[in-house]
C-alpha cells in the first residue's frame, strides 16, 4: 500500500495576499522560526505539486513577506490568498525526544488513560482560533469529536509507541459527579 502525497507533506503556511504594488506575497507562516520558509526550495501544495518557489523573504507581522518566481504584481499575489503550503515530511530536521509534529497524530488510535479504553483514531488536527483540538472518529463509528490538545485533555503522546492517552472531559449532556438516588414521597 503506498501512502498519498498528502500524508508525507506537514502545513507550514498560508498565503495571506499580496503586499505593496510589486508582487511581494505575505505569507502566515506555521514554523517557529517564519524565515525557516526561504530553507526549503519550492513550497508545494497539498497534492504535492509545485506552489512556491521564494527568492527573497524578510519577517513581518505573523510571518513573512516574501518574492516569488513568477509572481510579478499585487493581483497575482492577492489571487494566491488563501493557498497552503507544504513541505515533504522529509525535509524536516527529526524532532527532538518527546517531541513530535502534529502531523504524526494524524491516524494514532486514542485510549482513555484510567480504563484503556479505545476511544477512537485521529483524523486531524484543527485549530479555529483558540487552541488545537484534536478531531477523533469514534472507534465504534459515528460523527467525529473533538478533544482539546491540552496538558489535562491529553496527559500522554507516545509516538514511539503510535499511541495517544486521553482523559477527555465530561461530554454535554452526560451528568457529572455522583449519582443520587430519587427520594420517593
Amino acid at each position: 500500500m503506498t501512502s498519498s502525497p498528502s500524508q508525507n507533506l506537514i502545513l507550514v503556511g498560508r498565503v495571506a495576499g499580496g503586499f505593496g504594488v510589486r508582487g511581494e506575497v505575505r505569507i502566515a507562516t506555521y514554523t517557529e522560526d517564519p524565515l525557516t520558509l526561504t530553507k526549503f526550495k519550492v513550497l508545494t501544495r497539498q497534492d504535492g505539486s509545485p506552489a512556491l518557489t521564494l527568492t527573497t523573504a524578510r519577517v513581518a507581522k505573523e510571518g513573512v513577506v516574501a518574492r516569488c518566481v513568477g509572481i510579478e504584481t499585487k493581483e497575482a499575489a492577492d489571487a494566491l490568498r488563501g493557498l497552503r503550503l507544504y513541505v515533504p515530511r522529509s525535509a524536516l530536521p527529526e524532532p527532538e525526544e518527546d517531541e513530535f509534529y502534529l502531523a504524526d497524530l494524524i491516524g494514532l488510535p486514542v485510549r482513555h488513560i484510567a480504563t484503556n479504553e479505545l476511544l477512537g483514531k485521529i483524523k486531524s488536527v484543527q485549530n479555529f482560533g483558540a487552541d488545537d483540538l484534536l478531531e477523533i472518529t469514534p472507534a465504534l463509528g459515528g460523527q467525529t469529536w473533538y478533544l482539546p490538545f491540552t496538558r489535562a485533555a491529553v496527559p500522554e503522546v507516545r509516538i514511539a509507541e503510535g499511541l495517544v492517552l486521553a482523559d477527555p472531559p465530561q461530554m454535554v449532556g452526560e451528568p457529572e459527579g455522583p449519582v443520587e438516588d430519587e427520594d420517593p414521597l
